[in-house]
């Protein structure tokens, strides 16, 4: 788990922050300080000219991390997420499709919820706030997406499954 000692663990993806009280997110399973850090990363990855376009996966990434409790849009939520990081990772999806497979997916039917599993990998939001430099940080965020998408293992097939022909 990465994050500094002494903090509240986030029950999304375990990484240990400091404890808030901020806002969360309705369906995204992530502790206050987790949430706020993700904000402040999206700002900066979005913000900051010289970092690799891999930045766009972040959202995915976050949201398949954090899967949150069942109901209909953290289904909807967990599924596109994870459908992109099997596109991208497995069928070279070029970034620039993603919003695309994700209006597509939410209209699928047979969606239905994931059990998530224990971890949801080892590499977390923390990891990539503290990264500086921008060739590292392309190459960590392509390291996250393929650590949370591993994470999925148990439910590979449904996934891909759910994401043949959206490409």
């Amino acid at each position: 788990m990465a994050g500094d000692t002494g903090g509240v663990p986030c029950y999304g993806c375990g990484a240990v922050l400091p404890a808030s009280d901020g806002p969360t997110h309705r369906y995204i399973g992530a502790s206050p300080g987790c949430w706020a850090l993700y904000g402040e990363l999206l700002v900066r990855a979005h913000s900051e000219p010289r970092w690799p376009t891999e930045h766009r996966l972040i959202v995915d990434i976050y949201a398949a991390q954090h899967p949150g409790t069942e109901s209909l849009q953290a289904i909807r939520s967990v599924a596109g997420h994870s459908i992109v990081l099997c596109l991208v990772l497995e069928q070279d999806l070029p970034l620039s499709r993603i919003a695309e497979v994700l209006r597509r997916t939410v209209k699928n039917p047979r969606l239905h919820w994931l059990t998530p599993p224990q971890s949801l990998g080892e590499i977390t939001v923390v990891d990539l706030y503290r990264e500086r430099d921008p060739d590292r940080y392309g190459a960590l965020c392509l390291a996250w997406a393929r650590c949370v998408w591993a994470a999925w293992s148990e439910h590979h097939e449904t996934i891909r499954g759910w994401a043949s022909g959206l490409r």
